[in-house]
């Protein structure tokens, strides 16, 4: 297959396996949500999830996370790793949220990327699951699958991000990019599969018969 012949294949397939893409990590509203992604740094979503009630059922919107410490922030979100900078970064950004934002997450990208804790990755996932706007998140599991894929030479994150894009139609990234992870951890993980395993590289991938070396992000 040529790539975009991949590329096509591997859109619809992704939308026969996955037609309902729910937002993995639990939240409420944008800001919820922006604090589940930034926790979710080297972090399972899964532990972000049983963290997150006991966080949000005291603090869901800035203003009441200010009115927390952030040892208070830290004692709860611990499990999640990395524990004392996220809380710092958690009450860093509810800080600027009141002062510029009037304690509303902006749907901008620069102004997101201003936050605290918050790099392309987090802000692209609140723009495209909070506010619909188009946007392709690149974690690991894209990263390692546009790989074995051969949808990009996969140099970096923002090299994936850029080919991704120019690969699939801007009305299907903010669901693509969803699919792509629902597919890593079911079928196509680290460990699960090598390049020579699962439905989408062997169809995609018909005569590879060695593993598939890929790049970290």
């Amino acid at each position: 297959m040529l790539k975009a012949e991949r590329a096509d294949y591997i859109l619809h397939r992704l939308e026969e396996l996955y037609p309902e893409t729910p937002v993995p990590l639990d939240h409420s509203n944008a800001f919820t949500l922006l604090v589940a992604v930034l926790l979710s740094a080297q972090c399972t979503d899964a532990r972000v999830n049983l963290q997150t009630p006991a966080l949000f059922a005291r603090a869901d919107s800035a203003e009441k996370m200010l009115q927390l410490t952030v040892e208070e922030i830290d004692a709860i979100v611990r499990p999640c790793g990395l524990a004392p900078r996220k809380a710092k970064a958690i009450r860093g950004l509810s800080e600027i949220l009141v002062a510029k934002h009037g304690g509303e997450v902006p749907a901008d990208f620069e102004a997101l990327e201003e936050l605290p804790g918050v790099g392309h990755k987090t802000a692209s996932v609140v723009m495209s699951q909070a506010f619909g706007v188009p946007a392709f998140p690149v974690d690991t599991h894209i990263h390692r699958l546009a790989q074995r894929w051969k949808l990009t030479n996969g140099k970096n994150v923002t090299q994936t991000e850029m080919d991704l894009k120019k690969l699939f139609p801007r009305e299907s990234w903010n669901k693509l990019h969803l699919q792509i992870i629902f597919y890593g951890r079911e079928y196509c993980s680290a460990r699960g599969c090598d390049g020579t395993v699962c439905e989408i590289c062997k169809t995609c991938f018909p005569r590879r018969r060695n593993p598939v070396e890929v790049r970290k992000a």
